[in-house]
């Protein structure tokens, strides 16, 4: 079996060009690959277009990719935490293609698969299946790019939307434990768009928290089989924040006669 483990995250991300295409696992930022991201910010890589449920926020995650204008296209679902994001996207400086979140795991499941498209429900009767959803603005705030028009066929009388999958030119994850053979084990909600983003990139680097031996992982825990990865570099260290933290009154109170 291939020994998969290089030895730093700037190694790892090293041939990705500018123009790449990117799935980026996590969610919110929870179970994202920062170590592979900083590394990619600091090698100076740009031109991306970056497929992740969520574009970080202003000084995390891709969001530090963003304030360096480093992407120029976003598939996404969510962005309500980013203000750069939005000054960008409403200025012209950013292509947004905002997709469904279960559409877009799907995507990057069929990707994975093999799949070129597929039916769903999901955005029927909208301008996701209609047509003229603003992707690109330009500096006088029109629309300068519009999404197109989607088939829509009926099946047992329901009405569905095709939906091309993706198949992006690399995966960037975020895992908690993997072997050097490339199996990963994500953890808790990291399991979110992490195993979809690693099936579905041409080339997958996978940051784990943990080295472990071959065999060490029970394969019935495997969460993504190695034979999706190609890279796995050890990130024991990084940091993980909270996006919004909501603490009760109570916790804040000095107990009278303190």
């Amino acid at each position: 079996m291939i020994d998969k483990v290089v030895g730093s995250a700037a190694e790892a991300v090293a041939d990705i060009p500018d123009g790449s295409s990117l799935a980026v696992g996590g969610f919110g930022l929870c179970g994202i690959p920062v170590a592979l991201i900083g590394a990619l910010h600091a090698q100076g890589t740009t031109d991306l277009e970056t497929v992740s449920n969520n574009c970080g926020v202003d000084d995390w995650g891709l969001g530090i990719l963003l304030a360096d204008h480093r992407i120029r296209r976003t598939v996404s679902s969510y962005v309500g935490e980013n203000k750069e994001f939005a000054r960008q996207y409403l200025s012209g400086e950013l292509e947004v293609e905002l997709t469904p979140q279960g559409t877009l795991a799907e995507k990057l499941r069929a990707g994975g698969a093999g799949i070129p498209a597929f039916y769903t429900t999901a955005g029927v009767g909208t301008q996701v299946s209609e047509g003229g959803l603003p992707q690109r603005y330009d500096d006088a705030g029109k629309v300068a790019v519009a999404s197109k028009p989607k088939e829509v066929r009926s099946f047992h009388g329901v009405q569905y939307v095709l939906e091309e999958s993706l198949r992006p030119d690399y995966a960037l994850v975020h895992a908690w434990k993997g072997d050097r053979h490339g199996n990963l084990v994500f953890r808790a909600t990291a399991m979110n768009f992490n195993p979809l983003a690693a099936q579905a990139g041409r080339v997958t680097i996978a940051e784990v928290e943990e080295l472990v031996e071959p065999g060490d992982l029970d394969p019935g825990q495997v969460h993504t089989p190695g034979i999706f990865v190609q890279r796995v570099v050890v990130a024991p260290d990084t940091e993980k924040r909270v996006e919004k933290r909501t603490v009760s009154l109570a916790a804040d109170r000095t107990p009278e006669g303190a």
